[in-house]
């Protein structure tokens, strides 16, 4: 019976969850780091909003399929509901339409990719760095 409960969920071993190398971006100020940091390394922002399910499910897919590491590139993480004037400065300073989920890619000062929903998984970060 063991070996059918491991198969079909009937396990009660905790489940080991991912964590990615977050930044949290709580301040504009922060997006003149990022601009600058952008220059010698990709920054990545993952816009999400708290309270929305599918952008529950998004984030949960987009950590599921990360697999960089923190040198490869700088991953913050915006709660946009805590944060809108931040979520709105970022739209300006990176001429990118407000979305939520949003993923947007920085490369020398600028946002080179951007996507929002079930698009933000189909960006490959291995190509930005």
């Amino acid at each position: 019976m063991g070996i059918i409960n491991k198969l079909f969920g009937g396990s009660k071993e905790p489940k080991e969850e991912k964590v990615l190398p977050w930044l949290p971006l709580t301040s504009e100020q922060q997006l003149e780091t990022i601009e600058k940091r952008s220059k010698t390394k990709t920054q990545v922002i993952f816009k999400h909003s708290t309270r929305c399910g599918i952008s529950r499910m998004v984030m949960n897919q987009f950590v599921s399929q990360y697999e960089l590491l923190a040198e490869d590139l700088d991953l913050y993480y915006l709660d946009l509901l805590n944060y809108r004037a931040v979520s709105n400065e970022v739209g300006y300073k990176f001429q990118v339409l407000h979305e939520s989920p949003q993923l947007l890619v920085i490369k020398n000062g600028a946002a080179v990719a951007h996507a929002s929903h079930g698009a933000i998984n189909a960006i490959d970060l291995n190509g930005f760095i």
